[in-house]
């Protein structure tokens, strides 16, 4: 639920920029807080979890509802930067709850139950970045699915080879995904140049050798 929470804020927050009214805000709370785990069942052939529990509806739109009526407040920066932390707990958690879903379903391993717990936790955030018409997670050099990325591979990983010991590999994956998650915040990391497509970047300020 805290999880749910960040994620609707932290889409307002996003999205506050185009100035979208309060209906929208609330469409694109829901999508980014239930969107990755959505797919994820689809994909699965699963019945929807939020369908099975509303109470992740409710808490998405009322979170959605709170961060369009405080703004301000979410805006100032050590309440942002708390946000942004909660969002990276969050995503850790759903990308290891995702891994283990489909792990234990023996759904597709070892690859699929990485890919999907990777999409549970970004999924949503893409789409709501589609609809608002802003740059997607995947487009920008922010270390934010990397991190996921490599805490789900721990995940699997420590899965096979550790199947008895379940609660303390799934809390190391997730404080793996968070620890890398606020190292980045803390620090503004970003994708290094080589990762990227396209010629490389000059800052104007410092001359080629």
């Amino acid at each position: 639920m805290a999880g749910t929470i960040a994620f609707a804020i932290t889409a307002v927050l996003a999205v506050a920029p185009k100035r979208i009214d309060l209906f929208g805000v609330v469409v694109l709370g829901l999508i980014t807080a239930v969107g990755g785990g959505t797919l994820r069942d689809l994909i699965l052939d699963l019945p929807i979890f939020w369908i099975e529990d509303q109470s992740y509806l409710w808490v998405a739109i009322g979170a959605s509802v709170a961060a369009f009526a405080a703004q301000g407040f979410f805006n100032k920066r050590s309440i942002f930067a708390g946000m942004l932390l909660l969002d990276g707990l969050g995503a850790a958690l759903f990308a290891i709850q995702a891994v283990d879903k489909v792990w234990a379903l023996d759904f597709g391993r070892p690859l699929v139950p990485i890919i999907l717990g990777v999409v549970t936790a970004i999924g949503g955030g893409l789409i709501r970045d589609v609809l608002a018409g802003r740059p997607t997670l995947l487009m920008g050099r922010e270390l934010y699915a990397i991190p996921v990325l490599f805490g789900c591979i721990l995940y699997t990983v420590l899965l096979a080879y550790l199947p008895d010991e379940h609660t303390v590999t799934a809390i190391a994956a997730v404080a793996f995904i968070f620890a890398l998650r606020a190292a980045a915040i803390r620090w503004n990391l970003r994708e290094p140049d080589w990762l990227l497509t396209g010629p490389r970047q000059v800052d104007p300020e410092k001359p080629e050798a």
